[in-house]
């Protein structure tokens, strides 16, 4: 079986958020997928099998199945129009999340994703401890969403991963708006066995939104402030879906012996 490594949300190897793709002619079971996810250990393995026009698309990270990822669904259109369909320029998805599709855009990937409704919560003292700083507040949507005064302050946090698990949320996402960029932003996901995503796309689809309303653009250019480091670019579209959009390169291509 094929599969391939690409790094997401960026031109340049060794940067962006990697991810696996394997195109399957049929299901694997969940167990064996689980177990190629965990011999990656990157932060996600998608697994792809067309139905009809669109593919049932599957994620997983080294530790259990997720619902929404957005790097390794950039990473699988990538694969999907540059090897499986070179004349297409979308790809649609089925999957747990609902109805998923990428457009090719130039050199960009364009993902029209959910939006998740955000309700401001009390900033406490847990959040604190747990991110080794205080938020200026506190956005409850998919994830827990912490505000911070500045960017600086998100690119020091040195979080407690054990305290960040006992705060509610599927990934604790720190963000402030940016000097050379409107926001600028780190995802903790020590719940997966990765600590720390490199670019997470499915946060954006929250951070992005908070930062369009309070920033009142309709546009919003955003960095990932991992070691890795990712840009995207993220455009709410309204009826709960936003657009993200970002670059993708390939990695590895390699042959899996099961």
């Amino acid at each position: 079986m094929k599969q391939y490594i690409v790094d997401a949300f960026t031109d340049k190897p060794f940067h962006g958020n990697p991810a696996a793709v394997c195109v399957l002619d049929a299901w694997l079971p969940d167990e064996t997928m689980q177990a190629i996810a965990a011999e990656n250990n990157l932060a996600e393995t998608a697994f792809l099998v067309k139905e009809g026009e669109r593919y049932r698309i599957r994620w997983f990270t080294p530790s259990m199945e997720e619902e929404l990822c957005g790097h390794a669904t950039l990473a699988a259109s990538f694969v999907i129009l540059s090897f499986y369909e070179p004349d297409a320029d979308e790809v649609r998805y089925a999957s747990v999340s609902g109805d998923l599709s990428v457009r090719r855009k130039g050199e960009l990937f364009e993902l029209n994703f959910p939006t998740y409704a955000l309700k401001e919560i009390p900033v406490t003292d847990a959040m604190e401890r747990a991110f080794g700083a205080r938020p200026k507040k506190a956005i409850m949507g998919l994830d827990l969403n912490c505000v911070f005064e500045n960017e600086t302050v998100v690119r020091n946090l040195s979080p407690d991963y054990a305290l960040l698990g006992q705060l509610p949320g599927r990934i604790w996402n720190a963000t402030a708006q940016g000097a050379d960029y409107d926001c600028v932003s780190r995802s903790f996901t020590p719940e997966t066995a990765v600590p720390e995503d490199p670019v997470c796309g499915s946060a954006h689809c929250q951070i992005a939104d908070y930062w369009a309303r309070t920033l009142q653009k309709k546009v919003i250019r955003a960095y990932q402030a991992s070691p890795r480091g990712g840009e995207l670019i993220c455009e709410p579209l309204g009826n709960g879906r936003i657009a993200l959009r970002g670059k993708a390169v390939l990695f590895a291509v390699s042959e899996l012996f099961l």
